[in-house]
């Protein structure tokens, strides 16, 4: 053994490398490093930007849960809520999607959908199940992040097809947001908002026309509201004009387009139109002439309102556009100026003078009786009108005019001439000495009630008297028959025989003559005081 160990050994000699290698175990960790870079860049750049959205309420809103969505499209979710230093509102934070900057802008709209039930209809009942989300209404602006969201949905949520006009008013009535415009009967529109104008005289409808109906709005469109049920009476009977059933609920607006418009007629975006009352109303031509009096009525304007018509024998030519009220403080006269707006175009005008302008006309027929009255124009509500007529025995009166209007004379009405006559009459009486008339009647009284009792006195005499007078003529009838037995015994021819028969005739007209009175005075007793009455 210690022989095979003490055996040279020949090898050659090893080089050595001093170069340091890196161990493959190095390499798991790197490619780890690179894909977890990757897998956060890719993370990162699939992101879009973070935002704050301030609202009143959170209710609904769930963190990780509530979505952000346009068009029912997902494009972000809310990441965190809290409550902003104010107490009073609460701020959301959101994370956007890619490439969703070009949505962020100043003029972007935000709002919670819930399910929601009106007139109009039923809106976001997909959110029952699914929960509230946060919509988005982009708009072209200036970039932000930070926004303030809206309290309830927009009318318009989507960029729908169409135009945008504006409707005037001076009253809104039941409109609202949202409230349905229809044409011929199908909506094709909505009210979006309402404000006052500058000189807050009028109310500003904005208003969506969707299309391909916007085409229809041209230069002599009309508008009404229209409360979906219209009844009119007339010479053929009862007329009912109905609309959309969401009009009749809540009302609504229409519109018509005029026979002679063209399609080149179409008007631009945001148009003023005016919104008429009634579909009657705007039936009727529109004059943009227009001329203002003042007419001055003395007597009660009870029942006069603002609009009410003027009209010249029954012919609509303008409407009252104010009614005031003042008094002279000197005189302490009590006035009551109603300007009136009078549409000239109106009135046509034939065989012209050159020399002549309306106001020359007008002026002439005002000289020849030409005079403004109040009369009824319904006798169950009571409302007057302004009608004008020629007068000619009425003066002209004219009042101190500080209006700055012409002044048109005015007559009174029947009533209130009657009232004027029986104010008059009245007037007539209590100047009367009423009070010395009833003393000299009760003086005459009873001087009537003293003669009455002399005359039942003379009566019961009289009775008396024609008693007595009957006994006479029952003695004279005795008195008589004895004469004409005696003037039987006398020889017929005799002196005494005709004497005698002279007196029986006296006797005879005498009885008949008292027959005679004292059948007269059973009759008219009255007569011994009065007299015999003429025949």
């Amino acid at each position: 053994m210690n022989d095979f160990i003490d055996l040279p050994y020949d090898a050659p000699d090893v080089a050595i490398n001093k170069k340091r290698e890196l161990p493959l175990i190095w390499l798991l960790p790197l490619c780890a490093l690179i894909v977890s870079s990757w897998l956060i860049y890719k993370s990162v750049s699939d992101k879009g930007p973070v935002i704050t959205i301030n609202f009143t309420s959170a209710d609904g809103l769930e963190v990780d849960k509530t979505k952000i969505k346009y068009l029912d499209v997902e494009i972000g979710k809310v990441t965190a809520i809290s409550i902003n230093e104010d107490l009073k509102t609460i701020a959301v934070t959101a994370q956007m999607n890619k490439n969703t900057d070009d949505y962020l802008t100043n003029n972007t709209q935000f709002w919670v959908v819930r399910p929601q039930i009106g007139l109009g209809g039923v809106s976001g009942l997909g959110t029952l199940l699914s929960g509230a989300y946060i919509a988005i209404k982009p708009e072209q602006g200036k970039h932000e992040h930070h926004f303030t969201g809206l309290a309830i949905p927009p009318v318009l949520a989507t960029n729908e097809l169409g135009k945008q006009f504006i409707l005037e008013t001076p009253n809104i009535g039941s409109m609202s947001s949202g409230t349905p415009i229809s044409f011929h009967g199908i909506i094709v529109g909505k009210v979006l908002n309402y404000e006052l104008t500058d000189n807050a005289e009028h109310i500003k409808l904005n208003i969506f026309i969707k299309a391909p109906y916007d085409q229809f709005i041209r230069k002599d469109t009309r508008f009404w509201i229209d409360s979906g049920i219209d009844l009119s009476a007339g010479a053929d009977g009862f007329k009912v004009r109905t609309g959309p059933l969401v009009a009749l609920l809540s009302g609504g607006i229409a519109f018509r387009s005029s026979t002679n418009d063209k399609p080149e007629d179409i008007v631009p975006e945001n148009t003023i139109f005016r919104l008429f009352d009634d579909y009657d109303e705007s039936t009727q031509v529109v004059y943009h002439k227009t001329e203002k009096v003042v007419m001055y009525f003395s007597g009660s304007v009870r029942g006069l309102a603002v609009d009410a018509p003027v009209l010249l024998r029954g012919i609509p030519i303008g409407k009252v556009t104010d009614i005031n009220l003042e008094i002279d403080a000197k005189t302490v006269d009590i006035r009551i100026p109603v300007i009136v707006e009078v549409e000239p175009d109106r009135i046509r005008i034939i065989n012209k003078q050159a020399d002549l302008t309306i106001k020359d006309n007008i002026t002439r027929l005002v000289n020849e009786g030409l005079r403004a009255q109040l009369q009824t124009g319904n006798l169950l509500t009571g409302q007057l009108f302004v009608a004008l007529d020629l007068f000619p025995k009425s003066k002209i009166i004219t009042h101190q005019n500080d209006t700055g209007y012409p002044e048109f004379p005015t007559t009174p009405n029947t009533v209130e001439q009657i009232t004027h006559s029986a104010q008059a009459i009245m007037d007539k009486v209590s100047k009367l000495p009423l009070d010395e008339t009833v003393a000299e009647a009760n003086k005459t009284l009873k001087s009537l009630q003293v003669t009455a009792k002399e005359a039942d006195k003379a009566l019961i005499s009289i009775k008396g008297t024609l008693g007595n007078a009957d006994k006479a003529m029952q003695a004279a009838d005795k008195t008589m028959n004895s004469a004409h037995q005696a003037l039987s015994t006398l020889e017929p021819g005799s002196t005494t025989q005709y004497e005698l028969h002279q007196l029986l005739q006296g006797l005879t007209q005498t009885a008949s003559s008292v027959k005679q009175l004292t059948d007269y005075l059973e009759q008219h007793p009255d007569s011994l005081i009065r007299g015999k009455e003429k025949e």
